[in-house]
């Protein structure tokens, strides 16, 4: 059997389990782009037994949760009140759920939260790694179905069997877990880097689902086996260590027949977690699940760099957000239909204290104004030092995992920049630009030699990404050096001032909410580097002896973190 089909079967296993317990088991990600195994898959989901209904990224509060009918309370001078699509339990299928605002994400973790018999289906369209479904909700759902590269050959919905899923159903409540069913469970969750308890409260549930689905009243080896299969390789972070041989161990004494008999009944549940979980497991962890994590020696910055730019709020243009009460001030734009549905409710009330107005009668917190949030484009600036330390060493390697790192930002259209400081003080060789040619000539002119005025360079750093940032664009720092900064801001050769010159830019930097990079370049790790990081709040990266694929590879990893 081939691997597709493996994955095929596995989806509908879970969407069987999912049939059984829909709101205990919460829902499924499904991520696959369009294609006949998608389809295949989708036309399956009127097993479950609740009413699906569909949800787009952009639904509204009023659509979700309900609210005034605006034509009929003006029609009939009576408030009439519209059901939202969450009001009664059903399965809600969101289309292209890598959309999903964190406002969308809050709203519906609250609806699944009630336990009001609510289940999710979530479809991933996400063409590259970093898009991916609000992992509020993602965590909340039992599985996660990956359908990607599934031909029509393999997508055979045969192995879908609905025979006793009411019997399952019925059964399910009387389902019992062994006393140490939940302990193995948590203990394979943390062997796998798992720190939240919801997966394996969820993979219980999951063990109770197969084992009503077999027509069993007690949850066996085979159902946690299941359980942890599905549950857990999507959540994994890390791979568990195999466990080191240990030495033969003396013959115990012949047991006793009443041992045998009671050695018997626990040896399942003694040898399950590292004998069957782990290698379940640990056959279906993602190939890349390591590849793809940042470096352990980088600190996770909270300033929000990765992806585009920052959002910003605003009246003119972007993505519609939900209306907010203000006042007309000539700069800010009215939302008519907001305003009357703000305003309907209270007309009886109005008409009876003013009875010869005519019209609508509209006051003034009545009006609601227009909001956008837009997505500004992103500004890479990067800094690199030239100095005669660095091109002794590294330079070559700096220049080219730039060069690298250029293509990338080139391809996402962000702007980038280019500084370079060396001697007594800081240039910039390139303003924000997204001219790639002009980008490499410059960076391939770029000179070594001279002092290392480390302080110079974040302050040109800081000057343009303030500039930057007025300009709409959302900044972000990525220096590459060796850390030894001897010359200080007012040109002068004096190594303790330069590194509190180097200390109190780079506070002045965080200060005002620049996300950066620093990237130790030099053969060792230098504590400098360190705390000028920490200063910063941003990562931290050391690579000695790292060529430049891997130095932009480091780059770029620790951008997206």
């Amino acid at each position: 059997m081939s691997e597709g089909s493996d994955r095929w079967d596995a989806a509908c296993q879970a969407l069987r389990l999912l049939a059984v317990d829909p709101a205990g088991l919460k829902g499924l990600c499904l991520r696959a782009r369009s294609g006949p195994a998608r389809q295949t898959f989708l036309a399956l989901l009127p097993a479950l037994p609740l009413p699906l209904r569909k949800l787009h990224p952009t639904i509204s509060d009023e659509q979700l949760f309900g609210g005034i009918d605006l034509a009929a309370t003006l029609a009939g001078e009576t408030l009439v009140i519209n059901q939202g699509l969450a009001h009664a339990p059903g399965a809600l299928v969101i289309a292209m759920a890598e959309r999903a605002g964190a406002d969308l994400a809050a709203k519906l973790a609250q609806v699944l939260d009630a336990d009001r018999g609510h289940c999710l289906i979530m479809l991933d369209e996400g063409a590259e790694e970093a898009e991916r479904t609000p992992p509020a909700l993602s965590e909340r759902l039992a599985f996660h179905v990956d359908l990607d590269g599934i031909g029509l050959g393999e997508a055979d919905p045969t192995p879908f069997d609905l025979v006793d899923l009411d019997d399952a159903r019925s059964l399910l409540p009387s389902v019992t877990a062994g006393p140490d069913d939940a302990t193995v469970l948590v203990t394979l969750a943390a062997r796998f880097g798992i720190d939240s308890l919801r997966a394996p409260l969820l993979a219980l549930r999951v063990a109770r689902a197969s084992a009503a689905l077999n027509l069993r009243d007690r949850i066996t080896a085979e159902d946690l086996a299941l359980a942890a299969s599905l549950v857990y390789p999507s959540r994994a972070t890390i791979a568990p260590a195999e466990d080191e041989p240990t030495p033969p161990a003396p013959e115990p004494p012949e047991p006793s027949p009443e041992d045998q008999l009671q050695d018997s009944e626990t040896r399942d549940r003694t040898e399950l977690p590292d004998e069957l979980l782990i290698d379940a497991v640990r056959a279906l962890l993602p190939a890349n699940l390591l590849d793809g994590m940042v470096p352990a020696t980088t600190s996770r910055s909270s300033s929000g760099s990765s992806g585009a730019g920052s959002k910003r709020k605003g009246n003119r243009r972007g993505r519609p957000l939900p209306p907010r009460p203000g006042r007309l001030d000539g700069t800010s734009r009215i939302d008519l239909v907001a305003t009357l549905r703000a305003a309907a409710p209270w007309q009886p009330m109005r008409r009876k204290a003013s009875p010869d107005a005519k019209g609508l009668l509209i006051r003034p917190s009545d009006i609601r104004l227009k909001r956008y949030e837009e997505t500004s484009d992103r500004l890479l600036i990067f800094v690199v030092d030239a100095s005669g330390s660095a091109a002794m060493s590294r330079l070559g390697e700096a220049k080219g995992a730039v060069e690298l790192l250029l293509a990338e930002a080139y391809a996402r259209r962000d702007h980038v920049a280019l500084i370079a400081f060396r001697g007594l003080g800081a240039e910039i060789l390139l303003p924000p630009t997204r001219s790639l040619v002009q980008t490499k000539r410059r960076l391939a002119s770029l000179p070594g030699g001279g002092g290392t005025p480390l302080a110079a360079g974040l302050k040109a750093a800081g000057e343009l990404a303030v500039q930057a940032r007025s300009r709409g664009l959302s900044p972000t720092v990525a220096m590459l050096t060796d850390g030894r900064a001897n010359i200080t801001l007012d040109g002068m050769a004096d190594r303790t001032q330069a590194a509190q010159d180097a200390t109190t830019l780079a506070r002045l930097l965080r200060a005002q909410g620049i996300p950066g990079l620093v990237l130790d370049m030099s053969n060792r790790p230098q504590d400098a580097l360190r705390d000028l990081a920490a200063q910063m709040n941003a990562p931290y990266v050391p690579l000695p002896r790292a060529d430049a694929r891997r130095l932009s590879g480091a780059i770029t990893k620790a951008l997206e973190a």
